[in-house]
């Protein structure tokens, strides 16, 4: 799911992140190879402040100027995951169980790249959904890119 540059940047943060009671979500790199941007997303118990952003924006561009991970300028933007939350691990997966998820894989799996559908877990190396009332696997190393279909009710 990860390029290998943003895996190498996941590893090297996430020590840190536990040490400051965060968590990792993803990392994505996105926009040109001449001045990149770096999103680092994050989440800690009872959600993220704007003061937890702020910290962590701080560690995080402290590390990212030792590591120098780009030739030249690069963008770092720390935020969190949103509704649309991305899932990137099997406990992420199991974590969301019952919530809908977009499923998008690297090739096909029965026939189809894409899913979306409400997951009910994760087992035996597979994520599992329910799409249109029929359980199906996905095994977990085919996924290129998952997340939450997240809704807002506005009847409230």
């Amino acid at each position: 799911m990860l390029t290998g540059k943003e895996k190498s940047l996941l590893e090297a943060m996430e020590p840190r992140a536990a040490s400051e009671g965060v968590e990792i979500v993803t990392v994505e790199i996105v926009g040109s190879k001449k001045a990149p941007t770096i999103r680092v997303y994050i989440d800690a118990p009872g959600g993220v402040s704007f003061d937890e952003l702020a910290r962590t924006q701080a560690w995080v561009g402290e590390m990212m100027d030792e590591m120098d991970p780009f030739p030249g300028a690069y963008m770092l933007e720390v935020s969190s995951p949103g509704i649309d939350r991305p899932l990137r691990t099997p406990e992420h997966f199991q974590r969301a169980a019952g919530e809908t998820a977009v499923v998008k894989t690297r090739g096909p799996v029965e026939g189809r790249s894409s899913f979306t559908g409400t997951l009910t877990g994760f087992s035996d190396g597979a994520v599992l959904l329910e799409v249109d009332g029929s359980p199906v696997a996905i095994p977990y190393d085919q996924i290129k890119k998952a997340r939450v279909k997240g809704t807002v009710d506005f009847s409230s």
